[in-house]
């Protein structure tokens, strides 16, 4: 997570120069025909997830989501909390194609996904040589990919993916398992670059006395996070055995600390999309992309719970320094990847500028008193405050708590008073 605090003019002008950059590039790229709705596997090479399609799909290297394995296992490192994620998206001619995925995290073992993928088209008639209606029929395929993944240090991680997949179509089904490798480099704190393999011996599936193996994949790129992590860019270039080489790019900005907006450039459309915190821990995604055949809608929604986390709260949140509540304590919570390096509570006013801040080395102690005064030592006039907890682990891991609000007050108690005369 990172920290969202007020940037320039300069940066907002700047990130918006290179949305509308991408868009014009990608509005103004001649479309080409579709070339790959023949080859095996094609429906899980080309699947793009709410938030990867706002981005062009180039998520190879920024993959913090659980349903990034599809496109590179490794990047369950980037998951610091265990995570539910659930979408879907309506294609055409009545096609639909939905996904749910899982990731639980870990600190020494390896952290573990799974991820279910389910394309369903429409009906479709049958005919006979004659061209006579024989009834209809439907095309179905289903994925189900197990991960793994682990840290080997601070700056490099391995993934791999068993999956199993399984097409229908009439009365005909078959089913095969394949192998995808993926790892993530983080080149410095904002730049990382990742790679993957997928369909490493397979899967190969026999219809009617048929082998169709799913053609091996390549897929190399980068992301590039500024403006405090509120701004990512990325590129990715793809190579399948039959399609040939394709390049993907978008970029991500955080408007707002609950609203993202994304623009990106996918094969040869355009795609653009928004995510919106609903609440803590929870994310609405959407995203829609240009095709040939009219445009495409995706919807997510995500959901984290436990994991690795920094949490704080004050109690009472409401104190008065001169009156019986004159200190608030500050309950301080956090489990790291990593063991903690050292943490940080900020306490800031309501222009942001930081009043006091407690800090120290190693785990965050159980709590923290506060008076009310500065760092100076001065007493701060009543109002509303803002306050966080932040730890970075050994491994450079930052983990930002949820912000929250406490308030002083050397007011007496508010409300009407009654007041009784004689003829009361």
């Amino acid at each position: 997570m990172f920290r969202f605090s007020t940037c320039s003019f300069r940066g907002v002008a700047l990130a918006i120069i290179l949305n509308i950059g991408l868009v014009v590039c990608s509005g103004g790229t001649v479309r080409a025909e579709d070339q790959d709705g023949g080859v095996p596997g094609d429906w899980l090479s080309t699947y793009l997830g709410a938030r990867t399609a706002g981005i062009g799909g180039a998520f190879v290297a920024a993959a913090a989501e659980p349903i990034s394995v599809v496109w590179n296992p490794a990047g369950l490192s980037l998951l610091s909390q265990n995570q539910v994620y659930v979408e879907t998206a309506r294609l055409f001619e009545s096609t639909s194609i939905n996904g749910v995925s899982f990731a639980f995290p870990a600190r020494r073992f390896p952290s573990f996904g799974l991820t279910i993928l389910n394309l369903r088209s429409g009906e479709f008639e049958r005919t006979n040589e004659l061209n006579e209606s024989m009834g209809e029929f439907s095309e179905g395929d289903i994925a189900f990919v197990l991960s793994a993944c682990k840290s080997v240090n601070r700056r490099f991680s391995l993934g791999a993916n068993v999956k199993v997949v399984r097409q229908s179509i009439e009365e005909f089904d078959a089913a095969g398992v394949g192998f995808d490798l993926g790892l993530l480099y983080n080149i410095t704190r904002s730049l990382r670059f990742g790679a993957s393999v997928l369909n490493v011996g397979g899967p190969t599936l026999t219809l009617r006395a048929i082998d169709e193996s799913y053609p091996a994949e390549f897929r190399g790129g980068f992301s590039f996070e500024f403006f405090s992590g509120r701004a990512l860019i990325t590129g990715e270039i793809n190579h399948r055995s039959g399609p040939g080489a394709s390049f993907h790019g978008g970029t991500e900005f955080w408007v707002h600390r609950n609203m993202a907006l994304r623009f990106g450039y996918t094969e040869s459309s355009p795609s653009g999309g928004f995510s919106y915190r609903i609440m803590p821990g929870m994310r609405f995604d959407y995203a829609a992309t240009d095709h040939e055949l009219g445009v495409t809608h995706r919807f997510g929604m995500s959901y984290q719970f436990g994991g690795f986390f920094a949490s704080s709260e004050a109690v009472p949140p409401i104190f008065s320094p001169l009156g019986q509540q004159s200190v608030t304590k500050f309950y301080l919570k956090a489990k790291t990847k990593a063991d903690a390096e050292r943490w940080s509570l900020d306490i800031e006013d309501k222009s942001g500028h930081i009043v006091r801040r407690f800090g120290g080395k190693g785990t965050p102690p159980a709590h923290v008193m506060w008076d009310g005064k500065d760092e100076s030592g001065l007493s701060l006039p009543d109002g509303i405050y803002k306050y966080r907890l932040v730890v970075i682990d050994l491994e450079g891991r930052e983990f930002v708590g949820h912000e929250r609000k406490v308030e002083i007050t050397t007011e007496g108690p508010r409300g009407a008073v009654p007041v009784f005369t004689k003829d009361d």
